[in-house]
């Protein structure tokens, strides 16, 4: 094969070698936490040298910040622009942004990054510093703005949308952490189904005007 033919292959390893390391970031991150995770075995895990990770990522905090954003972002996005551009009700829209949000947590790992937070944020305050300015204020503030859609238009009462924002977040929280803890070896699992289910309509029967 020619020198041509083998750089464009190379080409895209390179290319890809941030999110290789972004991955294997975030399942030690889950598996083993913040603090008990190593860089060695962040990049072993992703088949490259430590000293290609710090090429990438300058050191733990910041790779961790760099799993967090690559994640999490991207799915705030999506649900801040299903909230701006949703055309049918708000019974519907909070519906979909609890269901969608699960599903996209649970299959893309995400669920970890709560409990990992939950656990650690005490031991590594600029941490959670971090992600309250960059995950929780953007997710509060989108619950609001579905709330405020909702009494704007009459479908759903008045109420003080600050502070019923965290009671319908907090089941999906805890959904996510009892995923994470107690769901692999619970005798009794949670029916993450039934359980949202059952969520939304004690949402929407509470809140419909």
């Amino acid at each position: 094969m020619s020198e041509a033919a083998k750089e464009p292959r190379w080409e895209r390893r390179k290319q890809d070698r941030p999110q290789e390391l972004l991955a294997a970031a975030l399942q030690l991150f889950v598996e083993r936490g913040y603090a008990a995770t190593r860089l060695e075995d962040v990049a072993t895990r992703a088949g490259v040298s430590k000293g290609t990770l710090y090429l990438y990522f300058e050191n733990k905090e910041s790779l961790f910040k760099s799993v967090v954003r690559a994640n999490m972002l991207p799915l705030l996005d999506e649900a801040e622009a299903m909230v701006d551009n949703h055309a049918g009700s708000s019974a519907e829209l909070l519906r979909e942004l609890i269901t969608g949000w699960w599903q996209a947590a649970k299959h893309s790992g995400l669920t970890g990054i709560s409990k990992l937070m939950m656990a650690e944020s005490g031991n590594f305050p600029e941490l959670a510093r971090f992600y309250h300015e960059e995950i929780i204020l953007r997710s509060d503030a989108m619950v609001v703005r579905m709330l405020e859609r909702g009494m704007a238009r009459g479908e759903f009462r008045q109420i003080d949308a600050e502070a019923m924002k965290k009671v319908i977040v907090a089941p999906v929280v805890m959904l996510m952490l009892w995923d994470q803890s107690f769901g692999p070896c619970s005798i009794t699992p949670i029916d993450p189904q039934a359980y949202l289910t059952s969520l939304i309509d004690l949402c929407i029967n509470g809140l419909k005007a």
